[in-house]
């Protein structure tokens, strides 16, 4: 069980973190501090997955909604800058929801793979593993995403030219940069 946490109790919590109804899947393997609010946990999410973190995001955990409060919004939230991760990871197989972007619909469902004693000599967060490259922001979600990989990937699609000029650049949804993810998650203390 893990009691709150001095310097010398901190864990590290392996994490797989899949993006929902993607087939393939989307995921990312990282390892995290268990000492690090929900807050930090999205700017991870945001950077190993590719997201640009400029839409509305939540956590549910438990039965619980997590996010930062508005106070116009009808809807109440946990405040996620006051919660850390060992205050509900308990056990290894532990899982919760990530949503990104409401108007998408980007649910990530994250597992606690493993809980582990921090090596002195790796900085984390750190990213493992992963597959495939992170679907472009305001793509449509699960069904948009299948959509523009038809499009993109089929010269005589109606829509090809259309969304190669949408997405300004290549777009390999192969692609997964494991070194450039970790120069990003360096810069993250």
């Amino acid at each position: 069980m893990v009691k709150n946490e001095k310097s010398n109790d901190i864990r590290i919590y392996q994490l797989k973190v899949t993006l929902n109804d993607i087939k393939p899947p989307i995921w990312r393997r990282i390892q995290v501090r268990s000492d690090i609010t929900l807050l930090q946990l999205h700017q991870i999410i945001q950077e190993t997955m590719g997201w640009y973190d400029c839409h509305l995001h939540q956590f549910i955990i438990g039965g619980e909604t997590y996010s930062i409060p508005v106070p116009v919004d009808p809807f109440e939230v946990m405040d996620e800058r006051n919660i850390k991760l060992n205050h509900f990871i308990k056990k290894e197989k532990y899982q919760f929801a990530y949503e990104y972007d409401f108007g998408d619909s980007w649910y990530h469902i994250i597992l606690v793979e493993k809980i582990l004693s921090p090596e002195s000599n790796i900085h984390y967060p750190v990213c493992l593993k992963g597959k495939r490259a992170c679907p472009p922001e305001d793509c449509g979600g699960a069904y948009g995403y299948e959509e523009f990989l038809e499009a993109i990937q089929d010269p005589k699609h109606p829509e090809h030219e259309e969304m190669l000029d949408w997405i300004e650049d290549d777009f390999d949804p192969e692609e997964f940069d494991l070194d450039d993810i970790n120069k990003i998650l360096s810069k993250i203390k």
